[in-house]
């Protein structure tokens, strides 16, 4: 049976995963994200997974906020008013809104702390609606400011650029100030936003006060943010790899098709029966490195051989 085609901006994507006359059940799978670069990757990997479910028809209802938090509120009402069977949910802001709007259909995260933003109760015992991957989000901002410390010896200061609209964003500033006191790097400024227009502010604020790059959280616009990183010529890392791709100078963080792919197995696992509440949560066991030679070039950065030798992609 012909697979049709996989549409994937505000509308629905249906596909039988295999020829089951018999099988007459379609199962609805709501899935919200915040919109960016990653998106359409975390879509493509979640569906290629799902592809190996036998014997159902699986129909997607995605929803993006296309880099506007607020308003994933509302989007994650709409899924549960679309009686969706699973609602997965990518990164920290869209789990929490999903977590506001239903506490009946199982969701499915992959995103940052999910115990310190309160999402579960614990890993091995989430309780509630909620299961998927804790992604260490955390940890990886604070390796991000080692990895300037390699990057770039000479530098004294990070700044810290933080999603306000993100409960990770205290867990966040904690791990790369605790990353600030081990390399002996300063880390000012710190800023934090709430909307994507104040991220060009934000960056000419940290240029102006002498930071020799910044660390961006994660769930702010990628595209966005590594435009401003070239504009205002501040090399710029995040625990997201979407940010190297178009145009940040370094990621460090979880294998993102790894962490996808738990999680659509979690969605499988709930469409055969299984309590969120009784499937504990993963946490991710690989990790890349990726650097952005071309980035590194544009910004006069003379990227250390000893650190390229250990990326796991280089992307020139």
């Amino acid at each position: 049976m012909r697979r049709r085609e996989f549409i994937i901006a505000g509308m629905a994507a249906a596909w039988p995963f295999a020829a089951h006359p018999q099988q007459q059940k379609t199962y609805r799978i709501g899935v919200l994200v915040p919109g960016g670069a990653a998106a359409a990757s975390f879509l493509n990997v979640l569906r290629e997974e799902l592809r190996n479910v036998e014997g159902q028809n699986l129909l997607i209802e995605f929803k993006s906020a296309q880099g506007r938090n607020e308003r994933l509120a509302a989007l994650a009402a709409e899924l549960v008013a679309l009686k969706v069977d699973v609602i997965v949910a990518y990164q920290t802001p869209p789990a929490q809104a999903a977590q506001q709007a239903t506490r009946e259909v199982p969701i499915v995260i992959s995103a940052g702390d999910a115990v310190g933003t309160d999402l579960v109760a614990s890993l091995a015992r989430p309780g509630g609606n909620i299961t998927g991957v804790s992604l260490m989000i955390s940890e990886m901002h604070g390796k991000c400011v080692e990895l300037f410390h390699d990057m770039l010896p000479s530098a004294h200061r990070i700044g810290a650029l933080l999603n306000g609209a993100d409960a990770s964003s205290t867990l966040i500033l904690g791990q790369i100030q605790q990353a600030g006191k081990i390399t002996g790097i300063e880390i000012v400024p710190v800023a934090s936003v709430r909307s994507s227009g104040e991220i060009d502010a934000a960056f000419a604020a940290m240029k102006k006060e002498g930071a020799d790059g910044v660390v961006v959280q994660g769930s702010l616009p990628p595209e966005i943010a590594a435009e401003l990183s070239l504009k205002h010529r501040l090399p710029m890392a995040s625990a997201v790899r979407a940010y190297a791709d178009v145009g940040g100078l370094m990621s460090y963080n979880m294998s993102f098709d790894a962490a996808t792919r738990i999680a659509a197995l979690f969605v499988v696992k709930i469409l055969k029966g299984a309590r969120p509440a009784d499937l504990p949560v993963e946490q991710p066991t690989k990790f890349d490195l990726v650097i952005n030679l071309k980035t590194a070039r544009a910004l006069g950065i003379n990227a250390p051989a000893t650190l390229l030798a250990i990326a796991d992609e280089v992307i020139e």
